[in-house]
């Protein structure tokens, strides 16, 4: 299986507070997602401040997509959504 993801601009989420970013699985996209929860305890993102879940994001994308990447290839490629409990306590990224 391989996954990519592109270097799209992530997109916000109002309607379930997430971070939405995009992976190509053998070049199908398949969406994925983190939420804002595991922004603010592991990225260092604030509290309801859209600019800074999408900095705490960028920051922290290589680990992020390698989160994501890990899930993709357990679930043979379906839609990830991460939250605050997939990254392991004390790992601040940036």
């Amino acid at each position: 299986m391989e996954i990519r993801f592109p270097a799209d601009a992530p997109a916000y989420r109002d309607s379930n507070l997430t971070v939405v970013f995009r992976a190509l699985v053998d070049g199908e996209p398949v969406p994925c997602a983190i939420s804002v929860e595991a922004l603010e305890d592991h990225f260092g993102a604030y509290t309801e401040d859209l600019d800074g879940w999408m900095r705490a994001f960028d920051a922290g994308r290589p680990r992020i997509e390698a989160v994501a990447r890990e899930h993709l290839q357990i679930s043979n490629g379906t839609p990830v959504l991460l939250k605050s409990g997939h990254f392991p306590p004390g790992n601040m990224a940036g």
